[in-house]
């Protein structure tokens, strides 16, 4: 936890989906742990290294509210996608009108969270070649100089790209805000997707390729207790499939 951040973010709205709805979008009461993480890597990441979320703060009250969004029912399939690639053209387009869907939502608004993380180096080699003495170091520096600046390389998001985020680095001697006194107290949020993990499956459905590596996703949940506005974030081997 040496190499850590702190950072607070908000917007005005957010929807962080429940796996087990299939129809309508349903949002978590709190923002995850993996939509966490995507928000972090959103400003900086490199495959040398990975985010892992510590504590996740709930800054505002948890308000609810319903919309209705345009969904399509359909996707370009991956052979014509393999297909364009090989020849360099291709019709990938699809037509909007023809597989619009209207679904309802009930999503979050006013939202606003911290984000307690640090960073686990997987490589600690640099572009160049050479072994990094710290690593960590190299890519926290670079992380708290975007962050500090507002920069990022997408628009970081709080759980659907259609709800933008705003955010700003704490300082090192900065507090976050005060809980909500109507969070105060200890409250069973259920169970919570905590992320994504892949793992490679040789002889499986191909759902993701990685540098030729065959990678099977398998969704990991955790019981989420919110204690005074604060969930700690347990490691992976106190996860569930």
């Amino acid at each position: 936890m040496g190499y850590g951040i702190r950072l607070e973010v908000w917007g005005d709205y957010a929807s962080f989906n429940r796996p087990e709805m299939k129809v309508e979008r349903v949002s978590y009461d709190v923002m995850t742990p993996s939509a966490a993480r995507g928000l972090l890597e959103a400003i900086y990441w490199k495959p040398q290294f990975r985010w892992v979320i510590d504590r996740i703060r709930v800054l505002a009250p948890v308000r609810f509210t319903h919309v209705r969004r345009n969904e399509i029912d359909a996707k370009v399939p991956e052979g014509k996608v393999k297909s364009a690639m090989k020849k360099g053209r291709g019709d990938l387009g699809i037509a909007v009108e023809a597989h619009r869907q209207q679904r309802a939502a009930m999503i979050l608004r006013d939202v606003r969270y911290g984000i307690e993380a640090h960073l686990e180096v997987l490589d600690p080699t640099d572009r160049d070649g050479t072994v990094l003495a710290h690593p960590e170091a190299k890519h926290l520096e670079t992380f708290k100089r975007r962050a500090s600046r507002g920069q990022y390389f997408h628009h970081p998001y709080l759980g659907c790209r259609e709800f933008p985020a705003s955010f700003r680095l704490l300082g090192d001697d900065e507090a976050f805000p005060g809980c909500p006194d109507e969070l105060r107290g200890d409250r069973d949020l259920g169970f919570m997707l905590w992320d994504v993990v892949f793992h490679e499956d040789p002889k499986g459905k191909v759902v993701e390729s990685h540098r030729g590596r065959r990678l099977r996703a398998e969704p990991r949940f955790f019981r989420a207790r919110m204690v005074d506005g604060v969930i700690d974030v347990p490691p992976p081997a106190e996860t569930r499939g």
